[in-house]
């Protein structure tokens, strides 16, 4: 809530103090005929006391006291109060924008997550993008904020490919991106087909979590050889995660034996066909069997839900963690109920932490997007396909493609599939990303032919009104993305603004106004780049000053 919109919540409250304690639930309004906000709280009064809605709404407006904000109040149909502010009130709020300080809370955000050996695909991007977007955010909001890419770098797949190379001949270091990942699918092949090979594989497994410095030294190369690649992406796709945030799987290798020895004396485990398992009260199989959380596997290996324990444990105590948001698609959703169900019965999680899932990227079929071959669609062809799209504006080409392709996973709500389809993503009209670069642009190369003003001092004009008071949300907006982890809401509130720009534009002459009434008009511009700026952003986007 906006510190504006909360001084006029107290107020009403105040004024409602006769009846008792109410929330005001202030909503902006509809149409502008009913002032800037509205609210029904004289009907609730009225029904919950069985009396009169209007003369409820009559006896609040008496009580208020608004007068150095406000117009005076209207009761308008069956007793809703439409407030009007005075336009010095709007003026002032765009003038002072809300900031944040330090809330003092530290949040650990995992989010990234690709494979070691493997090439980023459309999988990982929506991981990425909402991940750096919400670190953002969160930053912006006050938050301590500590990144974490827990890569796949662990586990059976990396068995089965350092026993494929041995068993083929072929030296790790003479193997690029590419040949790691046939080096993977032959290895898989091999896996399946032959269990002698895969009873080698896990062996290996062992072999590398126990240090044998033969598949330590293949192991290691391999990850080097992803890493650099990844790094690539990252920087394509302009995200602010660093090498230093990458914490892989490998990270906890040396805690997971504590991990089981500890959930161990805790009473937690039971051996179940040779693995050691918890089996959790209440989460059931679709026949109705327990289903357990295998912490050490039957060969004596451990598997991710390991690691995962490990890593909750060691952001709880180590990082110091007030929060923890792990940004996974949806189909991990029972995974990290049950783990941190048990994370929390261990003793181990005592803050909040919140599974940030996301839905599916479809192609233009409505299915999960593939290659025309039906394969998976490298996430680096995908974005430079985005560039080359928009390469009509040369100049700002990357920052337009890549802020097409960023927009329109977050501006969906993360929980839904979304379509993806470049000629819609990088479209100058409509909801997009080019869009709103387009206005912060247009803002920008009107602001370079005037003198640059610092104050609004009036605002006359209905579409001046509805564009100052957009500007005093944006506060309020980032805080309630920070609170409910959807990026989409920062999205929908940036194209109101441009779109409230778009009919200021229409509606009030800038450059060919004169006196006061330019220099404030300018002044509001201003604010409104600064906005534009500030949003995009945090979004991850770049806001170019020419188009």
């Amino acid at each position: 809530m906006s510190a504006l919109l909360s001084v006029l919540s107290q107020r009403i409250q105040a004024a409602a103090a006769a009846f008792g304690t109410y929330d005001p639930e202030l909503r902006s309004s509809t149409k502008p005929e009913f002032g800037h906000y509205q609210t029904n709280l004289a009907l609730r009064i009225g029904n919950e006391l069985k009396q009169p809605p209007r003369e409820v709404a009559a006896r609040l407006v008496d009580a208020l006291q608004l007068d150095d904000l406000c117009e005076e109040p209207e009761i308008a149909g069956p007793g809703f109060i439409n407030l009007t502010l005075l336009p010095r009130t709007l003026a002032k709020a765009v003038n002072e924008p809300e900031t944040f300080s330090s809330n003092g809370q530290r949040v650990v955000v995992d989010y990234s997550q690709p494979n070691v050996a493997k090439q980023m695909h459309v999988g990982h991007l929506r991981s990425t993008v909402i991940g750096d977007a919400l670190c953002n955010v969160l930053s912006f909001a006050g938050y301590d904020v500590i990144r974490q890419n827990h890569v796949g770098d662990w586990g059976t797949q990396y068995g089965m490919m350092i026993e494929q190379l041995l068993e083929e001949g072929i030296a790790a270091e003479s193997l690029d991106l590419e040949g790691l990942q046939q080096l993977y699918e032959r290895s898989r092949k091999h896996f399946d087909a032959d269990g002698n090979f895969a009873d080698k594989a896990r062996l290996r497994v062992v072999a590398l979590q126990s240090g044998d410095p033969e598949t330590r030294a293949m192991w290691r190369h391999m990850v080097e050889v992803s890493l650099d690649e990844f790094d690539k992406v990252y920087e394509l796709l302009g995200t602010g995660l660093q090498r230093t945030d990458v914490v892989g799987e490998s990270a906890y290798n040396a805690d997971l034996p504590q991990v089981v020895n500890e959930l161990d004396e805790q009473g937690l485990l039971t051996e179940s066909d040779g693995a050691l398992c918890a089996f959790l009260p209440g989460f059931q199989g679709r026949d109705g069997s327990p289903l357990p959380v295998i912490v050490r596997k039957s060969d004596g290996g451990f598997g991710y839900s390991a690691t995962d324990l490990a890593a909750v444990r060691h952001r709880v105590s180590t990082l110091h963690a007030d929060r923890i948001v792990y940004v996974v698609d949806y189909r991990q959703a029972l995974h990290f109920d049950m783990i941190f169900t048990l994370a929390r019965t261990a003793g181990w999680l005592d803050v909040p932490a919140e599974h940030v899932s996301f839905g599916t990227v479809l192609g233009p079929n409505g299915k999960p997007f593939k290659t025309r071959e039906g394969g998976t669609v490298k996430l680096v062809d995908l974005l430079n396909s985005a560039v080359q799209r928009a390469s009509d504006r040369e100049s700002t080409a990357r920052a337009v493609g890549i802020g097409a392709v960023k927009y329109a996973d977050l501006s969906s709500d993360r929980g839904n599939d979304y379509v993806f389809d470049l000629d819609r993503m990088v479209a100058m009209t409509g909801n997009t990303g080019p869009y709103l670069q387009y206005a912060h642009a247009r803002l920008t190369r009107l602001l370079s032919k005037a003198p640059q003003e610092t104050e609004v001092t009036q605002l006359t004009e209905p579409a001046e009104q509805r564009l100052a008071l957009l500007l005093t949300g944006f506060a309020a907006t980032v805080e309630q993305v920070a609170e409910t982890l959807q990026p989409h809401r920062l999205c929908t509130y940036l194209y109101d603004v441009a779109s409230a720009l778009s009919v200021f534009y229409e509606q009030c002459p800038v450059l060919s106004s004169a006196g006061e009434t330019r220099a404030s008009r300018i002044a509001l511009c201003a604010a409104t780049r600064k906005v534009l700026q500030d949003g995009l952003g945090l979004l991850g986007i770049e806001a170019p000053d020419a188009m």
